[in-house]
């Protein structure tokens, strides 16, 4: 059943947050190679942007303690998770603990962490960042990328991972 408008203009964040849940989307973990060692958080919010010249965004939380850090690198991975890997999902969203802990990984040839098992993986560097109210809005230059045409990618569609079955009426 479809929720109605309110016809007011003001949008209710639980409503927009419902509503917006009902497009399905992949889900990536972004990583870096830090001098302390690798870091990284889960990132729902990634898109394709341009072709010419090559660019992706991202779109981490403000209240992401990760994202200044990668930031302030200016190079970072993009991993777009497989449908078996829920669990690194999780464990990326975490704070505080070491979210690399037997994780396996190798560095891409730029030296930034690619996930074993990943479906692709997208190498840049910071293009430009701009105001996305309580996100921000990351444009990144693609400078090298790869993927496994065997895997098949992690989705996330209202509130939970892979797609929900709808009865057929």
């Amino acid at each position: 059943m479809s929720q109605p408008s309110s016809g007011d203009g003001v949008v209710d964040p639980r409503t927009m947050r419902d509503v917006l849940g009902h497009f399905a989307s992949g889900v990536t973990v972004v990583t870096a190679q830090a001098d302390s060692g690798p870091i990284g958080f889960t990132c729902q919010s990634f898109s394709s942007l341009s072709l010419d010249p090559p660019l992706v965004v991202i779109a981490p939380a403000r209240t992401s303690r990760t994202w200044p850090q990668l930031r302030a690198l200016g190079r970072f991975c993009v991993n777009v998770l497989a449908e078996d890997q829920t669990d690194l999902s999780v464990t990326f969203a975490r704070s505080g603990s070491d979210k690399f802990a037997g994780v396996p990984w190798r560095p891409s040839g730029l030296g930034q962490p690619v996930l074993e098992g990943v479906v692709a993986w997208i190498d840049c560097e910071l293009w430009a960042e701009y105001d996305g109210g309580d996100h921000t809005l990351v444009a990144a230059r693609v400078l090298d990328l790869g993927a496994d045409p065997g895997r098949r990618p992690l989705l996330f569609h209202r509130g939970a991972y892979g797609l929900l079955e709808t009865p057929r009426g």
